[in-house]
């Protein structure tokens, strides 16, 4: 089930139930932005930022900021710098987490939106941008809704319910973590729900640069996606991811 919903808000890093809120940061070279996205999202919830092989100071600055740090010794790629994040949030004890960038196009208060949708009982929450910067992304989208109702599914700020997680031996089969999850969701009649996330301009080139590569990149994915979600269909339980 999926829901489209923006409920009220409510600010700290504990919600008023107890609930426990992790925000998992990748990171890539964000020396310059990293210090200044943390000290908002403090405000909010627990950091845990994967340095993924960075070769500036970008580790330093997050353990200045007051993260909990992880550090790739060398650079395996944005899912994997997720799967160690979310892993880490579950070993840690968290009940929730939110995956964002470090480069400070999310904006942290943000995180108010997905705490209260956890609190209203979803199990998956996921951001919708208000455009997207590559024709693939607008294609991907555009199935995406049509095929399992979600409308951007390539937007880096999304939240999970950690305990549905928790089993999963391989969270990303296809180097898609957040597009096989959200499939798993749907599939397995989850409360998926989508909150709107206004990007702001990051400071720096994104980590994901331009061009056809990246263009076909995504497309591959969407590619994997359809394939991965009808094999899925006879695989799992509806009562679990």
């Amino acid at each position: 089930m999926v829901e489209k919903n923006c409920s009220e808000s409510f600010n700290g890093g504990l919600s008023p139930s107890g609930q426990r809120l992790a925000v998992v940061i990748p990171a890539l070279n964000e020396g310059q932005n990293i210090e200044a996205v943390l000290t908002e999202v403090s405000k909010y919830g627990f950091a845990i930022v994967v340095d993924d092989g960075s070769v500036d100071d970008t580790a330093m600055r997050a353990r200045r900021a007051g993260a909990f740090v992880i550090s790739h010794p060398i650079n395996k790629g944005y899912n994997s710098a997720l799967e160690t994040g979310i892993r880490t949030a579950i070993d840690l004890g968290y009940e929730f987490a939110v995956t964002m960038d470090a480069d400070g196009q999310h904006n942290p208060s943000l995180l108010n939106f997905f705490e209260a949708e956890f609190k209203s009982g979803a199990d998956l929450v996921v951001g919708v941008r208000e455009s997207v910067q590559r024709w693939s992304e607008w294609v991907f989208g555009y199935f995406a809704g049509l095929l399992w109702g979600v409308y951007d599914p390539l937007c880096g700020m999304k939240g999970y319910r950690l305990q549905v997680l928790r089993e999963i031996k391989n969270l990303s089969t296809y180097d898609s973590i957040g597009t096989e999850l959200i499939i798993r969701a749907v599939k397995s009649g989850m409360k998926v729900r989508q909150v709107k996330v206004k990007t702001r301009p990051r400071e720096g080139i994104s980590r994901f640069g331009g061009g056809i590569r990246v263009n076909i990149r995504i497309i591959k994915a969407l590619y994997l996606g359809i394939f991965y979600a009808k094999a899925l269909t006879h695989q799992v339980p509806s009562h679990q991811l």
